[in-house]
């Protein structure tokens, strides 16, 4: 499990990170908001540890930014343990708070139940790049916002998604998809829909950057 850890007071941040690897956590350390910031977005985290009184800006404010692109499980750290602090740290959408001064072993604790909660929701949810399926609910997402697809669209989409960087033949494809009337969906059709898909979650439909063809084979879905 990696975790991002970010806190401005140099003591707390060394202690907690050789508390955390010896729990067999892979940690990387920030200290300001611009490099958190820039670690958040441009590396996979399984949880980010905030401090919210950072030098350079507001661990909420921090958070919020990076949650404009991804949403990583959160638990604040806070010298403040007033009402209005803590409400402001659960409303912005973080899964826990914890209060400073506490025991290593109370945060490591938190951190466990956070990653156990989180991971079983996932399981019902499938994320690549800024397009999220809810599967319980056969609901798509880019960026937050819902998608409409068809009953048909949602199924090829599902098959490259729950299979991301392989490589499905269209013959794989077209074998597993039905349309409401039971027929089966022929090879040109196939391309129709594989273009109207990449119409709805593409932010470029000339340079697709989540389906993509693969040269006399067939399609594959990049993470």
């Amino acid at each position: 499990m990696r975790i991002l850890l970010v806190e401005d007071d140099e003591a707390i941040l060394d202690g907690l990170s050789f508390c955390l690897k010896k729990e067999g956590f892979d940690v990387s350390c920030a200290n300001k908001a611009e490099d958190a910031l820039n670690l958040a977005l441009n590396q996979f985290f399984d949880l980010l540890i905030l401090d919210i009184n950072l030098p350079d800006m507001n661990g909420l404010k921090l958070y919020q930014k990076i949650k404009e692109s991804k949403d990583i499980p959160t638990i604040f750290l806070t010298a403040n343990d007033s009402e209005l602090s803590i409400v402001e740290a659960l409303d912005s959408g973080a899964d826990d708070y914890i209060t400073k001064p506490f025991k290593t072993r109370e945060l490591i604790s938190r951190i466990h139940s956070v990653l156990r909660r989180t991971k079983k929701e996932e399981a019902d949810i499938i994320q690549i790049q800024d397009i999220t399926i809810h599967l319980k609910e056969a609901k798509v997402f880019k960026r937050d916002v819902p998608i409409f697809l068809t009953a048909l669209e949602y199924k090829i989409l599902l098959i490259l998604f729950m299979n991301p960087n392989r490589v499905f033949t269209r013959e794989q494809i077209l074998a597993n998809i039905w349309d409401t009337e039971e027929e089966y969906v022929n090879d040109n059709t196939l391309t129709v829909y594989i273009k109207r898909i990449r119409e709805k979650i593409e932010d470029d439909i000339a340079n697709p950057k989540l389906i993509l063809t693969v040269r006399g084979l067939g399609y594959q879905v990049m993470r």
